[in-house]
């Protein structure tokens, strides 16, 4: 694949990833004609996917396309057919639908491409539908050559609604400039209103922490009030005997005196 070429599609699958969310490996959804037509020319269908999407790819194939292979007779083109991923549609085997019918069902969910599939098919018709569904990359083979379809009109209006919108919201819009609305703030005080429980509080854990420490003061106090008792006690007794002691040396100078006095 040539340089510009590959340049293109690797642009126009950044479009796909960043607007419309694919990620590899791709879902690639095969219809029964691409497989037969690879099968015929020995095309190597898997090899072309990922050199064409520059990604790992799963190959996937409805159960009506297997019934369409059915149908050719073709052993090599159902045993290719049989080394895909099978993708369940909804129809049941004897009730098969045809492979345009089937394979829109499976990519047109609601007017979006919900699973996000990459389809590769030969129907022209195929594709005229899908175009009409943003974000459907189309791949078909065309001279030996596996070639990506340019994004479609309703692909290109979405993405460029989408760019649009990144740069006209930021400040502008509330959301992202960090301000509340006033229904954002109603929403907020009725939540905050539900989550408030009627009953008993239970103690701040701080507070408890400080009453602690209250108590550790007091007890210090009364340690201390304790230890002033017992000193002035102590005190107390001391002078008492020092008062005895003086008492003793009195009344043993008066004894002195009076033996002196007889003694004259």
């Amino acid at each position: 694949m040539r340089q510009k070429r590959a340049k293109s599609y690797r642009k126009q699958l950044l479009v796909y990833n960043h607007t419309f969310k694919f990620r590899e490996p791709y879902q690639v959804l095969l219809d029964d004609q691409i497989v037969f037509d690879s099968e015929q020319s020995k095309y190597d269908l898997v090899k072309a996917l990922k050199r064409t999407l520059q990604a790992e790819v799963k190959p996937m194939i409805t159960q009506c396309c297997m019934q369409a292979l059915y149908q050719t007779k073709n052993e090599h083109a159902i045993d290719l057919g049989k080394q895909f991923e099978r993708r369940r549609c909804g129809h049941m085997p004897s009730d098969a639908v045809s492979p345009k019918e089937c394979i829109q069902s499976v990519v047109n969910i609601k007017g979006k491409n919900k699973h996000r599939y990459v389809v590769a098919c030969q129907d022209v018709e195929i594709r005229r539908l899908l175009r009409k569904v943003p974000g459907v990359p189309l791949l078909h083979i065309s001279r030996s050559v596996m070639i990506m379809e340019p994004l479609s009109d309703a692909s290109a209006k979405v993405s460029e609604k989408e760019e649009e919108a990144k740069l006209f919201k930021g400040l502008n819009d509330p959301k992202y400039a960090g301000v509340k609305d006033e229904s954002e703030e109603n929403q907020s005080e009725k939540s905050a209103a539900k989550k408030r429980k009627i009953g008993p509080k239970q103690p701040n854990p701080l507070s408890m922490k400080k009453k602690k420490k209250t108590d550790n003061i007091e007890k210090s106090t009364k340690n201390s009030e304790q230890n002033g008792e017992e000193q002035d006690s102590s005190k107390k007794r001391r002078r008492r005997k020092h008062k005895n002691k003086a008492d003793e040396q009195e009344d043993d100078i008066s004894e002195s005196k009076q033996d002196e006095d007889d003694t004259q």
